[in-house]
């Protein structure tokens, strides 16, 4: 490892830096930069790393590796400045993250790091978000300079798919019996594993999160809110299937998404009919239309029930959210609505070897006259760090045995959908 010290003098040129309050609370990352650029690299304090910067030597630079653990993120200022100043340079920034709340993870992802490793390092980690780095495609051509008031259009993933009204889409809600159960996680996922089920004849899938307070769709697949989403709820009466599509982004070119809105707003600004219209404009042009839907039960929730073909009610292996269903099913059947909608999920399930959390699971269900019809097995560390990193697990952790379960659902919706698409014609 290469000090402050010898930065300048050192023969070897230095290619990239780790910058952190004290590198040896990572040690993990020293062996691995270490084993990637042998002497090539080297160490920096979060002041130091200000001056270098600032100095022409730092033009050398392919990267830096500015790891933060818990600590850190009481004043992040420091280090957001960094990242603006790695990024004024040119230089890549790598985020190393140890016991950081996704809250201040998400905010530093935003000013502008190109990848994010959690630490301690997976094996191969650092090498991957190097590789990944190295071949992310170059910058866009430089803006018009004879305009100095023109500014260039963010990258946002806007559709290209046209309104054209010829599809039949099936309204698959999801809904989280209790708070923090990852009913918000199983949606995003769902809807991935949906848009990718088939490499010769993937269904048309988008993905409205109707949570317009804590929505969490858009941080779980890094997309950005948009003022044309507030546009459309405050007026769906005046809001055509154009300007629906156009409201919403796409990941990676094969997932539609309706985000919620930037600002928090109340839960009652649409009405039953309203989400009639919403619903109507997506089935229409959608073969899979998954609704991220709000904990809370709303004077709506009603109209979403009545036109699911499948409400996923996604719960735990705890008493509140057993609590939860016994009151939602009562209240469904006292108004006589379509309870045997729902599909229950039983998320963080216990392994296949824990009798006792099976025998748990059974009791359960017979207690609440319900049938868990999939159970999640808990995904761990890489689900969190996956949304974080706003990645469905399918590009971040493809093996995740959580993962695994909603691949398996989504291929089964898939082909439960062409079966009956066959039987009609």
């Amino acid at each position: 490892m290469t000090s402050v010290a010898n930065l300048h003098p050192d023969p070897t040129p230095i290619v990239a830096c780790t910058i952190s309050r004290d590198v040896q609370n990572f040690d993990l990352l020293i062996d691995d930069m270490e084993v990637e650029l042998g002497e090539s690299w080297g160490d920096l304090s979060f002041e130091d790393a200000a001056l270098f910067l600032n100095q022409s030597e730092s033009a050398s630079l392919e990267f830096v590796a500015i790891a933060v653990d818990g600590d850190d993120v009481q004043d992040l200022d420091p280090i957001a400045g960094l990242i603006t100043q790695a990024k004024s340079n040119d230089v890549k920034v790598i985020l190393i993250a140890h016991d950081v709340n996704p809250v201040a993870l998400h905010q530093l992802l935003r000013l502008g790091a190109d990848d994010f490793v959690p630490y301690p390092l997976p094996e191969g980690a650092l090498h991957d978000a190097i590789a990944r780095m190295r071949l992310a495609a170059p910058p866009p051509a430089a803006a018009d300079t004879t305009n100095p008031e023109a500014e260039p259009a963010p990258p946002e993933s806007t559709p290209i798919l046209k309104a054209h009204g010829d599809r039949e889409g099936v309204v698959l809600p999801v809904h989280g019996m209790a708070g923090g159960v990852g009913a918000s996680t199983f949606a995003c996922n769902l809807a991935w594993d949906l848009a990718t089920a088939s490499k010769t004849d993937a269904p048309r899938v988008c993905l409205l999160d109707f949570d317009f307070q804590f929505g969490a769709v858009s941080t779980y697949l890094d997309l950005p809110r948009r003022e044309a989403v507030f546009d459309i709820l405050q007026d769906t009466e005046g809001a055509d299937t154009e300007a629906f599509l156009k409201s919403m982004l796409t990941f990676n070119d094969k997932l539609h998404v309706f985000t919620a809105p930037p600002d928090m707003l109340p839960l009652d600004i649409v009405q039953g009919e309203d989400i009639d219209r919403l619903i109507d404009m997506a089935r229409q042009n959608f073969d899979f239309v998954i609704i991220d839907m709000p904990s809370t039960i709303i004077s709506w929730t009603e109209t979403v029930l009545t036109r699911a073909h499948v409400y996923f009610a996604l719960m735990e292996l705890d008493l509140r959210s057993a609590q939860n269903v016994l009151r939602l099913v009562r209240a469904l059947k006292a108004d006589a609505l379509p309870s045997d909608k729902l599909r229950f999920i039983l998320n963080r399930a216990p392994k296949f070897t824990d009798l006792s959390g099976k025998s748990r699971v059974k009791r359960m269900a017979e207690s609440l006259d319900i049938d868990i019809d999939v159970q999640l097995p808990d995904g761990g560390a890489q689900v969190t760090q996956a949304n974080d990193h706003g990645l469905p697990l399918a590009e971040s952790a493809a093996k995740n045995p959580m993962r695994k379960e909603i691949q398996k659902l989504a291929k089964s919706l898939y082909d439960l959908n062409k079966s009956a698409e066959a039987a009609k014609g």
